[in-house]
């Protein structure tokens, strides 16, 4: 039986509008982007919203903090791979059951073992659970930042690493350890920053305090299958090592869940199979060529394992750096071309690694020349400097 085709053209008229990245699919919005792309990717604060900034017309800093910390309508939370993600509020539960509680198990036991080395715990795992009562003890009476929370709590004390002498090797306080644990569990997230919107200095508050109503966490399978559904929804089609490497989970997960949801299966140009809701086969509507200027770990770029439909190999060393991790991109329909960073004044510049069309050009410079105006001189620092990104800046 032949399968229904996908082609790579049709995948990219996919992004243009299921990403909301061209004129015309644009979403009204923090909220609706977040849904429209599943999640956001929130390892760099600033990415949120700028991410939000591509994909909505008239959204601006204001109104991506307000749906964090005002509406709460999405939430930081983090989940798969040990990523920083902002959900949907009604996408928690999943997340809780799956894909945080696997990557808490893994924390738990990291942590124990970490604490019995450094000596400050015979018992690494009851440590843990010690500091975590004190911190949700003392959240209770309202929230908190780190640093505060170091201070008042002696069940945080301690340090762990920097006894090699070697450069890197540096002492590392365990007070973030537990509260990303508690984050993981579900019990604390993180409310509104301690500075600038592009820092990541959170205040952290007990769930139960932030949300006004509480889900409880699906069990893994149902939560590995509402997520999984909505990352077809988005980035559909994706092959079982996309969904995988997204995911951070196992190939038996990812399997289960495709069958759980009635996933379908389609060809692929390059001769693999992809999967894709069920009766998401049809192409999508005809697309004006478009143009997007795209931040650091912007959830597009970092959608797929498989590339080679948007991402020209040869693009790869450039515009990642060695960890895999994406810097900003510059996109002529539904291809990356490049990257932007900023000047000193906080003006976008293009750094182009192909020859483009005069209209692409043409586009490009519009889109460096709308986000220059809605970044409004503030100027992004990232840790997350592509090469590309970095001779971009040095000429």
């Amino acid at each position: 039986m032949t399968l229904p085709h996908v082609s790579d053209a049709e995948r990219r008229r996919r992004i243009a509008v299921r990403h909301a990245l061209a004129p015309g699919h644009r979403r009204d919005g923090v909220e609706a982007v977040t849904r429209a792309m599943t999640v956001l990717h929130a390892t760099e604060a600033a990415t949120v919203h700028l991410a939000v900034a591509a994909r909505s017309d008239a959204t601006g800093v204001a109104d991506v903090d307000a749906a964090l910390y005002d509406d709460r309508s999405v939430v930081k939370q983090l989940a798969m791979r040990r990523t920083l993600f902002v959900l949907p509020r009604d996408l928690l539960a999943a997340a809780w059951g799956s894909a945080s509680a696997r990557v808490a198990g893994t924390e738990e036991r990291r942590i124990a073992t970490a604490i019995e080395a450094a000596g400050i715990a015979a018992d690494g795992a009851a440590w843990l659970a010690a500091a975590e009562a004190a911190v949700l003890d003392h959240l209770a009476r309202g929230p908190a930042s780190t640093t505060t929370l170091r201070a008042a709590l002696p069940e945080l004390a301690g340090t762990v690493g920097g006894g090699s002498g070697k450069p890197y090797d540096r002492p590392v306080s365990v007070a973030p350890w537990v509260l990303t644990h508690l984050g993981l569990r579900g019990h604390v997230v993180r409310g509104p920053t301690e500075g600038h919107w592009r820092t990541n200095r959170p205040v952290w508050t007990r769930t139960a305090d932030w949300l006004d109503e509480v889900p409880e966490p699906l069990d893994e399978q149902a939560g590995y299958a509402e997520i999984v559904r909505r990352w077809l929804a988005t980035f559909g089609p994706g092959t079982v090592a996309d969904v995988q490497w997204w995911l951070g989970s196992t190939k038996t997960a990812v399997t289960r869940a495709l069958a759980d949801i009635g996933a379908e299966q389609v060809g692929l140009d390059d001769g693999g199979t992809g999967w894709v809701l069920p009766g998401d086969t049809s192409g999508s509507p005809a697309v004006e060529p478009w143009a997007a200027l795209l931040p650091t770990l912007d959830p597009t770029t970092m959608g797929w394992r498989a590339r080679a439909f948007y991402l020209p190999p040869e693009h790869v060393p450039h515009l990642f750096d060695t960890n895999g991790n994406a810097g900003t991109t510059a996109w002529w329909d539904g291809r990356v071309v490049g990257c932007w960073v900023q000047d000193e004044r906080g003006v976008v510049r293009l750094s182009l690694l192909e020859d483009v069309p005069t209209q692409a050009r043409t586009a490009l410079d519009r889109e460096a020349e709308r986000l220059t105006a809605w970044l409004d001189g503030t100027v992004v620092s990232t840790i997350y400097s592509s090469p590309q990104m970095k001779r971009a800046r040095s000429t």
